[in-house]
């Protein structure tokens, strides 16, 4: 008898172990798909060429189309409302939030070193680009792990 119930145990000590690496893989998996839509998104914000400067030989990034092309690339990325809210019948759980979306243009002497102590990242910039860190929240499988956040990061420099 003493023998099943051992058994039992170790059935349910390995598939508790199961579940913690399923949770860790799916974990992994859903951060680096955090990182490409943050990067994805810092690149078409950083493409967004002020045309009315560049008419003056001026490179420059336009601000507002820049915020506008960062959030919609990283709502179709992850499959966001218009609030960063996820849409019915997605992975994400909880909203993304946008914590830092600062652009870097002429008005700044290149080489720039952008500096965020808060979020600890530091990058430096050769030229005018978008500086992106995003809140994610991973929504777990099983309980097994613990709460998960990350503030990922993504930098990119317009393209001339």
């Amino acid at each position: 008898m003493y023998k099943l119930i051992a058994f039992m145990l170790l059935i349910g000590f390995i598939m508790l172990l199961q579940a913690l690496q399923a949770d860790e893989e799916v974990a992994l998996q859903a951060l680096f798909q955090g990182k490409h839509a943050v990067n994805r998104a810092a690149h078409a914000a950083a493409q967004q060429v002020d045309r009315n400067k560049l008419k003056d030989g001026i490179v420059s990034i336009d601000p507002a189309s820049a915020e506008a092309a960062a959030l919609l690339y990283l709502q179709r990325n992850l499959r966001l409302d218009g609030a960063n809210e996820p849409l019915p019948d997605t992975f994400w759980r909880t909203r993304a939030e946008v914590l830092e979306l600062e652009i870097v243009n002429e008005n700044r002497p290149f080489p720039y070193t952008y500096t965020n102590t808060d979020y600890n990242y530091t990058v430096t910039l050769a030229k005018p680009g978008v500086v992106m860190i995003v809140r994610l929240v991973y929504p777990r499988t099983y309980t097994v792990l613990g709460p998960i956040t990350w503030e990922i990061k993504g930098t990119a420099e317009l393209v001339f």
